[in-house]
């Protein structure tokens, strides 16, 4: 008996043995691409050399780069600044960035500058932070593509489902992405909500008990002073029905100096909170921002990442796994995929939705669970978040479902 059992352990060893190969075959040509594939922890050395040519320019000390006064007053708006900063621009780009700002609003953080490989004219720094004429040249993007101007019921509110909504409290940001979904509010200058359309917002809010979940954003909700965000969360932690709050913010990319010692004790006081982000490349996620996720978290915040998957910079499925898995380094649980928006001057960015699709099958089964994401197209109109999947349900019968594995393997499976 002994025996037997001995032969047959030994046999479900080798079966063992050769299903381990057979998986490490899988994902060798991911890790051989992986090691092509730059991110902010392995780039510092040139970060750091294009941090002090910034400081240089502007006859500042790295006391002032981690002030993040410092870099909202000192962000890059002039080509003729842009072009000393970044040397490796031709004249033509920044003829360019110029024509390009008659029509669009840009601004750059210098810490997000610091970034920028100005050698890569498709550098995915570049490509979100720069215009380009690419802008000029789309005649079918919308200036509200998601209906916000529509599902308004109360100052600043925008309200899509039933027990949540957002407060947008400025149009700031410490940079004006290219791919932004809200372009329209930037304008020509940085304004911040009025306190009595805040009021407004937060009484519309307490007459409607079945309001649950509030995100403030905006813009970038963390550019409010230390003092409104400490009066907004506490009036919102006050209504006995908002069981959370949410803060959509980007600065942990942009400008992870902003999340000080001082604004993580505010945090900490309201919980439960949320803050969702915005990573869209592996080269985002540098020291600096593991910096301020590992505040945050210090400070009892549960982080989540909503990526847009963007044209040229994250929808081939390698790059968005590299980044998924990077954050996960840092404590950033990634949470959405969004299929970026038919934004007017936007474009060039999006993708095929087949594209999104094959992000989706190179990760399920290929990387652990906490790197997949919800992959999103949000419907036109103020529709709501739609999730798209790949079809793994093949067909549906009352006691039996045929599925598609991860492998792309077909299975029955039965239920009583």
């Amino acid at each position: 008996m002994a025996i037997q059992l001995s032969n047959k352990q030994d046999t479900f060893r080798q079966f063992s043995l050769r299903r381990a190969a057979e998986l490490k075959q899988m994902i060798i040509p991911y890790i051989e691409k992986s090691k092509t594939i730059p991110t902010g922890l392995t780039s510092s050395d040139a970060n750091h050399f294009r941090r002090n040519r910034i400081l240089s320019h502007f006859d500042a000390t790295l006391q002032d780069w981690e002030n993040w006064h410092w870099q909202i007053q000192n962000r890059i708006t002039d080509p003729k600044i842009l072009k000393t900063l970044l040397p490796n621009l031709t004249s033509e780009d920044c003829d360019e960035i110029e024509r390009v700002s008659k029509t669009f609003r840009w601004a750059v953080s210098p810490y997000y500058l610091s970034l920028i490989d100005d050698k890569d004219p498709h550098d995915p720094i570049r490509l979100q932070g720069l215009p380009s004429r690419a802008e000029l040249e789309d005649h079918f993007g919308e200036e509200d593509p998601m209906g916000e101007a529509l599902t308004n019921p109360a100052p600043c509110i925008t309200r899509r489902y039933p027990d949540r909504l957002i407060i947008n409290v400025t149009n700031m940001c410490a940079m004006y992405c290219r791919h932004c979904q809200r372009r329209r509010n930037i304008g020509e200058t940085d304004t911040h909500a009025e306190r009595v359309q805040l009021l407004a917002a937060l009484d519309y809010i307490r007459a409607n008990p079945e309001i649950r979940d509030v995100l403030v954003t905006g813009g970038d909700a963390l550019l409010l002073s230390d003092l409104t965000l400490d009066w907004l969360l506490r009036e919102l932690h006050a209504i006995p029905h908002v069981e959370i709050k949410r803060l959509g913010t980007r600065v942990p990319v942009t400008m992870p100096m902003r999340i000080t010692k001082e604004l993580c004790s505010i945090l900490a006081k309201y919980p439960p909170l949320y803050i969702n982000t915005q990573f869209n490349h592996p080269l985002e996620v540098t020291p600096n921002a593991k910096k301020a996720a590992d505040k945050l978290v210090a400070a009892g915040v549960i982080l989540g990442n909503q990526a847009v998957l963007l044209k040229g910079i994250n929808d081939q499925p390698e790059v968005m796994k590299k980044l998924n898995q990077e954050l996960l380094k840092i404590r950033v649980r990634p949470y959405y995929i969004f299929h970026a928006k038919n934004v007017k001057g936007t474009r060039h960015f999006v993708p095929r939705v087949q594209d999104g699709l094959a992000v989706m099958e190179h990760l399920r089964g290929y990387t652990s669970g906490l790197a997949i994401p919800t992959y999103i197209i949000n419907a036109p109109k103020g529709g709501g978040k739609t999730p798209i999947l790949p079809q793994y349900l093949v067909s549906l019968e009352k006691n039996k479902a045929t599925l598609r594995t991860w492998e792309g393997k077909y299975v029955h499976y039965e239920t009583p």
